[in-house]
């Protein structure tokens, strides 16, 4: 059975950072491409960062510079380094592995708040 696993979410203050953790079970990681995206209230979840099986990682323009997602292939970990955050970051964050179709997986999320 696979299972995603987010922590690491919160309240945080503009311009302030938070690092989520995703504990992934029953997959091998590195055989998938490792995602964090977000949905907030009223819109479309959208990808934020991700990390292929070959490790190649890509962001949207709206976190560049900003948020690193990074791969622990020995603890099964993925883990969404967030930094200079802002308000319109706000949302639920949620863990995907994807593989192929049929191999596609989310964890239940984690709620980041940024506000003063």
């Amino acid at each position: 059975q696979v299972q995603l696993v987010e922590s690491g979410g919160g309240l945080v203050q503009p311009g302030g950072s938070l690092r989520l953790s995703c504990a992934a079970s029953g997959i091998i990681i590195s055989m998938y491409a490792m995602g964090w995206y977000r949905q907030a209230p009223g819109k479309q979840r959208e990808l934020v960062a991700v990390i292929t099986s070959g490790g190649t990682t890509n962001y949207p323009l709206s976190v560049k510079g900003r948020f690193t997602i990074s791969s622990d292939n020995a603890k099964s970990t993925v883990t969404l380094q967030m930094n200079s955050l802002k308000p319109e970051d706000t949302a639920v964050y949620y863990c995907n592995a994807f593989r192929r179709a049929g191999e596609n997986y989310w964890g239940q999320g984690t709620q980041v708040t940024v506000s003063s």
